[in-house]
């Protein structure tokens, strides 16, 4: 059983509260993996003033020099994949090969922005005047809080810390209290790579203690959050009250579109992998399947064959095809949202909680499918974050793109079709950050922007080189080498 102390100025520091959390494997109640340290205001004040001392120096490192420190937490981050795999899959319920897929797409995030390093600059354009050089720079922001959910808590925390210590800013870094354990490891690979003590803060505790006071504080000059709507908006609203960058990704609802000329068996799949995969629990998770009414009969069935083909259990033997939500309060949402949709709804499968044998002591939800679903019930409307598909029929493709677009979110779609006409008319129509062609809503590449539209956004895109883009400002800059006095108007 382990501790979980912050990270404060290059030294492990238990808070001054004495209070603990216990860590609890989802999948076996009984599994008490260790215990979390409850920060208070005062342990925020200590990391960010570690920060902004830090930061003195750390902006002056040159990117290339400050991106090496990235590549070698890249290295690490591969000689450790196993370790921070099974320890992924113990304390949030991801299948191992879900672990270890986003312990991949970490290294490959890592390895993308270490790069990047070399590439931080700005451009120069020539002047309206003589004997001027125009330019411009990047520089950093200075003391960011980082602040992360649990559904990817490794690669969400990677994909903001290295751009933003990359670009020159310090960082206070707030992890999920359901994710203590996965943190902790992926920082460790930041300090081991040699981050010089009080460039990178990790801070564990509960957002109401904490939250505010970080957001709040005047040291902070950036604020990039991933979570929910309620929270992510609160964040924008402290940021927005003292004029600072805040990036915020918050909710999903997204659809895949299946046409009556689509290759059906394929979309079901890739349908129950959204929506099933993660136990359903990812921003890019597949909720509604809209389906063209000629196709939908042999869809659901298809689909309903997947469902019963889920195998729920401890994520870490190999035969587990599905773990747990990852929280008795997140397993209550599920199911609160499998009742209101036995009221809205045709149920086909699933709909409650799963108790026998071992799967009792966890928070397992039973894979569910509903039918015949009206665009504007709350299953339809609003995210559940577990394994809940919806599905919608429409009579055409235009109405389906009206259904798809009909929610507040915006940030992942796809389109089955085999109609190349409908693909480009699809991609100009989506709502979404994200389009998908005969491939499923999940998914993203480290070299590609991620971010969402509508409610699901703010505050520019994640991961590729744009990650740099939120992390600094721009200063421009006009150099007159004449040495003469500049005559006429100047504007």
């Amino acid at each position: 059983m382990a501790d979980y102390l912050n990270y404060i100025g290059g030294e492990w520091v238990a808070s001054a509260t004495g209070r603990t959390a216990p860590n609890v494997n989802p999948a076996d109640n009984t599994d008490i993996i260790g215990h979390m340290t409850l920060s208070s205001a005062d342990d925020v004040q200590a990391a960010i003033s570690s920060a902004s001392e830090a930061l003195k120096t750390w902006k002056r490192v040159p990117a290339p020099k400050r991106a090496e420190v990235v590549y070698k937490a890249y290295e690490l981050m591969r000689e450790r994949k196993a370790e921070i795999g099974r320890a992924l899959s113990r304390e949030e319920g991801k299948v191992l090969a879900e672990g270890l897929g986003e312990v991949q797409k970490t290294i490959n995030i890592l390895r993308f922005q270490a790069g990047e390093g070399a590439r931080l600059s700005g451009y120069s354009r020539e002047s309206e005047m003589p004997g001027n050089y125009a330019y411009t720079r990047r520089e950093p922001l200075g003391v960011c809080a980082i602040i992360t959910p649990w559904n990817f808590p490794v690669a969400i925390p990677a994909w903001k810390i290295a751009p933003c210590l990359i670009a020159g800013n310090t960082a206070v870094f707030k992890p999920s209290n359901l994710t203590p354990h996965t943190a902790k490891l992926t920082v460790q690979c930041f300090i081991d790579a040699g981050v010089p003590a009080g460039v990178l803060n990790l801070i564990y505790g509960m957002g109401r203690d904490i939250g505010d006071p970080i957001c709040e504080n005047p040291a902070i000059k950036g604020i990039s959050f991933t979570g929910s709507n309620p929270v992510g908006q609160r964040c924008h609203r402290a940021g927005a009250v003292r004029g600072i960058p805040v990036q915020c990704e918050m909710g999903g609802k997204n659809p895949i579109i299946v046409l009556e000329d689509a290759d059906v068996a394929n979309a079901a799949a890739a349908a129950a992998k959204g929506g099933f995969g993660s136990t359903g629990q990812r921003c890019t998770a597949t909720s509604r399947a809209i389906v063209h009414e000629a196709v939908a009969d042999e869809f659901v069935a298809l689909l309903k064959q997947h469902r019963e083909a889920v195998v729920p259990g401890n994520p870490l033997e190999s035969t587990t095809t599905m773990g747990p939500s990852v929280s008795q309060d997140q397993l209550n949402t599920v199911l609160e949202y499998m009742e209101i949709g036995k009221s809205e709804a045709t149920l086909k499968g699933g709909g409650g909680r799963l108790t026998n044998g071992a799967l009792e002591r966890g928070f397992f939800p039973d894979p569910t499918i509903f039918d015949n679903v009206k665009p504007g019930s709350r299953i339809a409307q609003e995210e559940i974050f577990g394994p809940v598909i919806s599905v919608l029929r429409v009579g055409s493709f235009d109405e389906a793109i009206d259904v798809a677009n009909g929610v507040e979110f915006g940030l992942s779609s796809s389109l089955y079709t085999n109609d190349y006409a409908k693909v480009f008319q699809y991609v100009e129509r989506i709502e979404t950050g994200i389009c998908h062609v005969n491939s499923p809503t999940m998914g993203g590449e480290a070299h590609m922007p991620f971010g969402g539209m509508k409610s699901t956004g703010i505050g520019g895109r994640e991961m590729n080189e744009e990650a740099l883009e939120f992390f600094t400002e721009i200063k421009t800059v006009y150099f007159d080498y004449t040495g003469a006095k500049r005559e006429g108007n100047l504007y």
